[in-house]
């Protein structure tokens, strides 16, 4: 669990990327590249889904992927901003286009075991409580069902995150969660057989401004608790951005990115959920 300078309001969430929505996807390479490859994994998975759930379907590239792969299937597409939404809509055909639900991943509004198949590309690293959100993908996942999903783990942006800590003591990258907690978490939750891996991408950049540039114009930009409030001080964004050159190779600047993989069953029987005891 983050630490309180961690925790991140759902609520800003919200704000950043429905601001975001109609230039998302001209800055998310990085994303588009990370959903292509869990698509390729399903087809390592033997299952037909008469329905399934992306979780956090932003503007809907997956989901126009999962109808296409899955022509028999009703797909029912979350986002927690609306405006993402209005883009995924229109993705489809006539008469097969997903059904859009402007909702919470931590409070799932559908009933229990709806879906064989709950899919999620990069949302879970945005959720405060991941218990709260495995407990209810598992709640609403029929008996044997699949929950497949990527999120970043704690290497991501790590160059980022060292570069602000030689300035300030301000919270400025998300705390990402460890490839094994995720996998005990999918336990605790009441699934079966966990299955985590992790890949390792980087995104060049000619100059540091660039990267944050491309966070904010995907809504990603900090939303920690800890952040600074105010704005930076030049003398502070210098000495952060003398800090990054540091990393430069062959005249390029990285960003590290730490892709966690993993996919899930649930149950074909009941398997009791794990609480947390009082203290």
């Amino acid at each position: 669990m983050a630490s309180n300078e961690y925790l991140i309001d759902r609520r800003l969430v919200r704000e950043a990327f429905s601001k975001a929505a109609d230039q998302y996807e001209l800055a998310a390479a990085l994303q588009q590249e990370v959903e292509s490859r869990l698509l390729d994994r399903l087809d390592l998975v033997r299952l037909q889904p008469s329905r399934i759930l992306d979780l956090g379907c932003g503007t809907g590239r997956g989901s126009h992927a999962l109808l296409m792969r899955y022509p028999k299937a009703r797909l029912v597409s979350l986002d927690l901003a609306s405006t993402m939404l209005s883009h995924t809509r229109k993705r489809g055909r006539w008469l097969r286009r997903p059904a859009c639900v402007c909702a919470d991943a931590e409070h799932l509004p559908f009933s229990e075991q709806s879906f064989d198949l709950v899919y999620s590309s990069l949302m879970l690293q945005w959720c405060g409580d991941i218990d709260a959100v495995f407990r209810g993908v598992q709640r609403v996942l029929k008996p044997g069902g699949l929950f497949m999903f990527t999120t970043f783990g704690p290497d991501t942006l790590r160059e980022l995150r060292s570069s602000w800590a030689a300035v300030d003591d301000y919270t400025h990258v998300n705390a990402f969660m460890d490839m094994h907690d995720m996998g005990d978490a999918l336990m605790r939750c009441g699934f079966a057989e966990p299955v985590m891996d992790v890949e390792q991408l980087t995104v060049t950049y000619r100059d540091v401004r660039q990267l944050m540039r491309d966070l904010k114009q995907i809504g990603a930009h900090n939303l920690t608790r800890g952040r600074r409030r105010g704005l930076t001080g030049k003398q502070q964004m210098q000495a952060f951005i003398a800090a990054y050159e540091q990393y430069r190779i062959d005249g390029l600047l990285p960003a590290s990115y730490e892709v966690v993989n993993g996919h899930a069953w649930a149950p074909e029987t009941s398997i009791p959920v794990m609480l947390d005891r009082p203290q």
